[in-house]
């Protein structure tokens, strides 16, 4: 009982630091009003290291991810399958918390202003930006993180191209892997000075614009927990439903327990992986499909961050003052999220990544990221427990596509052959 209580407190511990932090300034800032605004400093010592940061971490993590990659041979028409399958299910979370925030919009009532300067908002049109949304005229252009999709774009290809000339042997690869190593080192030792810096930044924050943002994130989580649950009973039935019909609605939900549990407990999609290899494979779902699908997925199906990124995009759009809406910046919405919880998911620290992009994208202040930062600690454990388990929905969707509508059917004939 111990054991479990110590591995809990593990699992959560920095969340729940970082969680206290920002109620001990909220608090502060509440108490004092403008006052607290003197420890604004200290807030922007942590935000100035965390972007001096991002950049280098970007290039190095998605590089070295992408270069030590291409040495398996896997079936083509698993991976096309099981892509097919990250993108469907990712774009039909995005589209239905995409309804969901405009019935209900998680910042209503809030405006602030967080920088002297014109914070309004372009129009984003779907011409006008993707050019400048993934390439730049300069190499120069691209070390800045007012620029984050072309760096993405070119940390890709630059990994392809290390992989293509050697891979995993090659020597730029493991210097990209040991760069990597550092990054994550970096960014852990700047994360020791966060509890100050975000309780310091929440302080300044609310004390100078009062409970009106407290009482946003309230709303915020009103909306996006319920939605969670629903997302878990409703979206994941009717994904197994189409992997196998009643019987495979009845056999996921009786063998996805303890990988939902898992994925709370520790919040980790890849520690959750081998429970969810063992739940797999009690559902039936085929040896080489779940060992390609469920690692593979650990890193790039992210439903419940797809949820979260139009969640946290809303947020933004909310505390600001502006209008969430129109084709364009619904298409930009929907683009980021499905990035986020298709690809930026798979590279450490993506979580940062997709938010400072969210941030970038949208033109919105760089003061805006500790806001949705936040969001993403309050979010993470629903989040976690949907991008966990959907790794074994999505197991089930791609064995339907490869081995036809009646594989548990037929894996059933087999298992009663064999007794």
């Amino acid at each position: 009982m111990s054991t479990t209580k110590k591995t809990f407190w593990e699992n959560y511990r920095f969340s729940i630091t970082l969680i206290i932090s920002i109620i001990i300034g909220s608090i502060i800032g509440l108490i004092f009003g403008e006052k607290a605004t003197v420890l604004q400093p200290f807030g922007d010592i942590f935000l100035n290291l965390m972007f001096t940061a991002v950049t280098p971490l970007v290039f190095i993590t998605i590089a070295s991810a992408v270069g030590s990659m291409v040495n398996m041979k896997r079936l083509g028409k698993i991976l096309g399958n099981m892509f097919l399958t990250f993108v469907v299910t990712g774009l039909i979370a995005a589209l239905l918390i995409l309804v969901v925030v405009k019935v209900f919009p998680p910042a209503a009532g809030v405006n602030i202003e967080l920088t002297a300067g014109d914070t309004e908002l372009e129009e984003i049109t779907i011409a006008k930006q993707i050019v400048q949304a993934l390439t730049v005229n300069d190499f120069s252009k691209i070390l800045s993180r007012s620029n984050m999709m072309p760096l993405i774009v070119f940390s890709i290809i630059f990994g392809y191209c290390v992989s293509a000339v050697g891979g995993e042997n090659n020597i730029v690869s493991r210097a990209l892997e040991a760069l990597s190593a550092v990054m994550m080192k970096f960014i852990s030792v700047i994360m020791l000075y966060a509890p100050i810096g975000l309780g310091a930044y929440f302080a300044s924050l609310i004390g100078e614009f009062g409970p009106q943002l407290l009482g946003a994130y309230g709303r915020a989580m009103l909306v996006y927990y319920p939605l969670c649950v629903a997302y878990f009973f409703i979206a994941f039935a009717a994904y197994t439903y189409f992997a196998g019909g009643m019987l495979g609605v009845k056999t996921f939900f009786k063998n996805i327990i303890e990988p939902a549990i898992t994925s709370i407990a520790t919040q980790s999609s890849l520690a959750t992986m081998p429970v969810n290899l063992d739940a797999a494979g009690r559902i039936g779902v085929p040896k080489d499909i779940r060992e390609i699908i469920l690692p593979i997925g650990a890193t790039m199906h992210m439903d419940g961050t797809v949820l979260s990124s139009i969640l946290k995009i809303s947020f933004l759009f909310g505390i600001f003052g502006q209008e969430f809406s129109g084709i364009g910046t619904y298409a930009a919405a929907i683009l980021i999220s499905i990035l986020g919880g298709v690809v930026m998911s798979g590279v450490p620290g993506g979580g940062l990544i997709g938010e400072m992009l969210i941030v970038n994208m949208f033109g919105f202040p760089p003061e805006a990221f500790p806001i949705i930062a936040t969001i993403g600690f309050l979010v993470d454990p629903p989040a976690t427990c949907l991008n966990a388990t959907g790794d074994t929905v999505a197991a089930m969707c791609v064995t339907r596509m490869v081995e036809g509508k009646d594989w548990m059917s037929r894996k059933l004939g087999s298992e009663v052959k064999s007794e």
